[in-house]
């Protein structure tokens, strides 16, 4: 019998991390820190720079290739009073490349800091981009949950979003790092491989990757792809609920070339995922082409994958089919990319359908991230956790890295 996702207790997916286990920075040689390898469910431990050796020849790895952006901005009000305004999604235009090339107005949905001492009225500070003095103003407007539309507005047609957030951003790190951001970090916490601006944390898993591992897959005949998954603040929203059927899954945009696509069906749509965004976006292409299949004329938006679709609709549809599907979709509408959402859960009780192996770091307790680990290993999480914790691994986003194969 299949376990229930929706019944899981999330109490089950605790463990003790004492403090001191977090790494609150990076290692200086990103491809140096520790490698923990669980291999058909034996465990043993090597140096990062050393998992092309354990990856099959000819295999395809996939990397998601966000780029962090600064989307914290303070603003400080007459009263002295400090704003904090955290740049979740962009809403007017929603397109993320649109939207950080507005000039003059953009508006995003955002999370307030200090939010009862911005009760009404606007922000506003003057900021110094590109040579140019000009005045950035917010103005907030109406509630989504515990988030807040925010319009952006200043004063100069040469200047887009994206200068404004490079100027006058800070890099968002995680809150359970607590410290503030040091100038460091705006380099150790982007990927090398980073491209397309949006998230508002890293994919962690491929903070481990260099140049130097990159051309030892290469040595090795393994290709390596690229999609784009924006991780959203919601990567870091605990789970409060006794059971995972009233934890409400956050929404995250995805982008995916057709030539990824026909690569992914090229290596029979077996794949080894670098981090949960990329293994959260491989899955859902699953779901996509089983929906398209069943409404193919669905409209993009339309595609989204609900949080409890993959457990709802029984699909016989095989993975290189569902893969098909998308190209066949992309064909049909002369599009070279699919852009579209996803709210997948990845909880015991998943059937994965893509993803082989997968690189991740270690996660925090009672987390979803958890759950998608517990459920590509059959339940093995704990054994796997002792181990890293006996035996000196660093956890979380800076820290140490594992590889997975079932």
């Amino acid at each position: 019998m299949k376990e229930n996702p929706k019944e899981i207790k999330i109490s089950e997916y605790n463990y003790s991390l004492p403090n001191e286990r977090i790494a609150k920075f990076p290692l200086k040689e990103r491809d140096q820190s520790k490698l923990l390898i669980y291999q058909h469910g034996e465990i043993s431990e090597d140096c990062f720079a050393s998992l092309p050796k354990y990856l099959p020849e000819g295999s395809l790895v996939v990397f998601n290739n966000t780029k962090v952006i600064q989307a914290r901005l303070h603003f400080r009000k007459e009263t002295g009073a400090l704003i904090e305004v955290f740049c979740l999604e962009p809403i007017q235009p929603q397109d993320y490349a649109l939207n950080f090339q507005q000039t003059e107005h953009a508006a995003w949905l955002c999370m307030i800091g200090n939010l009862k001492k911005w009760k009404e009225g606007a922000l506003s500070k003057q900021i110094m981009v590109k040579g140019f003095e000009i005045t950035l103003v917010a103005k907030r407007g109406e509630s989504h949950g515990t988030s807040h539309w925010v319009d952006f507005s200043w004063n100069n047609k040469e200047i887009t979003f994206a200068d404004i957030l490079e100027v006058f951003g800070e890099l968002p790190i995680p809150p359970y790092l607590n410290r503030d951001t040091e100038e460091s970090d705006k380099e150790t916490y982007q990927t090398v491989y980073s491209k397309i601006k949006g998230s508002v944390a890293a994919p962690t898993a491929g903070l481990h990757f260099t140049n130097r591992v990159f051309d030892t897959l290469k040595a090795k005949h393994i290709d390596c792809e690229e999609l784009t998954l924006h991780v959203g603040a919601g990567t870091f929203k605990p789970v409060k609920s006794e059971t995972i059927k009233e934890h409400e899954m956050h929404t995250e945009y995805i982008s995916v070339s057709k030539e990824t696509l026909k690569s992914l069906i090229k290596h029979n749509a077996e794949v080894i995922a670098v981090g949960t965004t990329s293994v959260r976006t491989l899955e859902s292409l699953y779901h996509i082409g089983a929906k398209i299949a069943m409404h193919p004329n669905l409209e993009e938006q339309e595609l989204h994958v609900n949080q409890w679709q993959p457990y709802e609709t029984g699909n016989e549809l095989s993975p290189t089919g569902a893969l098909t599907q998308i190209v066949d979709y992309l064909d049909r509408h002369n599009m070279e990319t699919l852009h579209t959402s996803t709210q997948i859960i990845i909880a015991p009780g998943y059937d994965y359908k893509i993803v082989k192996a997968i690189v991740t770091n270690f996660h925090q307790p009672q987390s979803t991230l958890l759950l998608l680990v517990s459920a590509f290993i059959k339940g093995d999480w704990k054994k796997i956790y002792d181990y890293a914790l006996a035996n000196n691994f660093r956890f979380l986003s800076y820290g140490d890295s594992s590889l997975l194969i079932p």
